[in-house]
């Protein structure tokens, strides 16, 4: 059974390539410059885009199963094509805000549409929804080489940030396994931490201390309108701050359910990724 991994140099789809690959499934993946790919070299490369739908159907061909990374603009000539070349099961990434597609700024409403429109088309289908990432927080980086600081409203804000490795592994189980059709796998991380512990994890995993700057609400807001975010996303993400101060979120049990065992802390991956932040 070969698997089309699209976007396979993206921040998970090319985590999803490394699973794959590891489980010993063949390979074909998407990218817009191969040359660039540094993909292992049992996988199978091929130029495309699922945003220029004429480059997928030489990609589709002899391909049983796809995971889809979430483009909704194109993703019915996705379906299309895909019925067309006899893809018989689609994995694609979702988001744990896939339901919320009449709140303004959430990304949820291009989740659904992706979901509907893979589920309307009969494949095979299941859907990984994770929530916060734990990558998010590598915005914090320049600011803490810079000053050993990080500003943001919501210290207190307590999320359950997952790792994209462990969305990743979700995804690779639940393509190369039977009894995954027709379901929808929320996922987190495997505790709810704050931002300010966050903070702390990062300044443990450098061995040195990082000032946390609580910023107001309005302030937070105004440095990210300067960044170039829109207003409603913005305010979407303070929105969703603000809940998690007042509700702190619960880790999902699907990654542990799934896999058999806990998924990776944000101190793990901290001490991971510890070299962004020096």
């Amino acid at each position: 059974m070969t698997i089309l991994v699209t976007g396979a140099t993206g921040s998970v789809g090319r985590l999803v390539v490394d699973e794959l690959v590891a489980l010993g499934a063949p390979v074909r993946a998407l990218t817009v410059n191969p040359e660039k790919a540094a993909l292992p070299p049992e996988v199978e490369v091929v130029t495309g885009y699922l945003g220029r739908p004429t480059t997928l159907p030489a990609a589709l061909k002899g391909i049983d199963a796809v995971y889809l990374a979430p483009l909704p603009d194109t993703v019915e000539d996705f379906t299309a094509l895909a019925l067309e070349a006899g893809v018989g099961r689609v994995v694609a990434l979702s988001g744990s805000n896939a339901d919320e597609e009449e709140r303004e700024g959430s990304s949820g409403a291009h989740y659904i549409k992706v979901e509907r429109a893979v589920e309307a088309a009969g494949f095979d289908w299941t859907f990984v929804r994770p929530g916060v990432f734990a990558n998010n927080t590598l915005g914090w980086a320049d600011e803490i080489k810079a000053s050993g600081t990080v500003s943001s409203a919501y210290p207190h804000a307590a999320q359950t940030p997952i790792d994209l490795r462990d969305i990743a592994r979700v995804a690779a189980k639940v393509l190369t396994e039977s009894g995954h059709t027709g379901r929808r796998y929320p996922l987190s991380g495997p505790e709810s931490i704050t931002q300010a512990g966050q903070v702390e994890a990062i300044a443990a995993a450098l061995g040195t201390g990082i000032r946390f700057h609580e910023l107001t609400r309005e302030e937070h807001r105004e440095r990210w309108l300067g960044y170039g975010i829109p207003a409603e996303v913005a305010d979407w993400l303070l929105d969703g701050f603000a809940e998690a101060t007042e509700h702190p979120q619960v880790p999902e049990p699907g990654y542990e359910e799934l896999m058999g065992h806990p998924g990776t802390t944000y101190a793990q991956w901290a001490a991971d990724n510890a070299e962004a932040f020096r």
